[in-house]
């Protein structure tokens, strides 16, 4: 990748000194304090608007990825192999992912399946940003 970077899991060609003082200091702020929350495990996710299911409202969601276990893992794939689904590469599988995320927030992984797809994208990029980070 001698030519390319990567920036929050997506490839682009390099940027050239004149772009890069494009980024406001916002962004690089946002950018910093997010590889932080992931670099320790934790993500809190924000809904823009409040998420209702099955009862509750959701406004914030906090996944601490760093207190799963190897049960956690295998209890995944055993869920997942009773529903005839695999995970063949779990650090690109959103099912996967999805139902990691679930038991780091202590919720059921129904709850992230039927949310808006924004916030279960940014959710699911958290949970493999943290397998990538971990060394998986």
């Amino acid at each position: 990748m001698t030519e390319n970077t990567k920036n929050n899991g997506v490839e682009s060609t390099e940027m050239t000194p004149v772009a890069t003082n494009v980024v406001g200091m916002e962004n690089t702020t946002a950018t910093v304090e997010k590889t932080a929350e992931i670099n320790e495990g934790v993500y809190t996710h924000k809904f823009k608007k409040p998420f209702e299911y099955a009862g509750a409202t959701y406004k914030e969601l906090t996944f601490n990825f760093e207190r799963l276990t190897g049960n956690d893992m295998i209890s995944i794939e055993t869920e997942m192999a009773t529903r005839s689904q695999y995970a063949l590469a779990p650090e690109i599988s959103r099912n996967f992912q999805s139902k990691m995320a679930a038991k780091a927030a202590g919720i059921g992984s129904d709850v992230l399946e039927v949310m808006p797809l924004v916030d279960f994208n940014k959710i699911t990029n958290a949970a493999r940003d943290f397998l990538l980070n971990t060394g998986y």
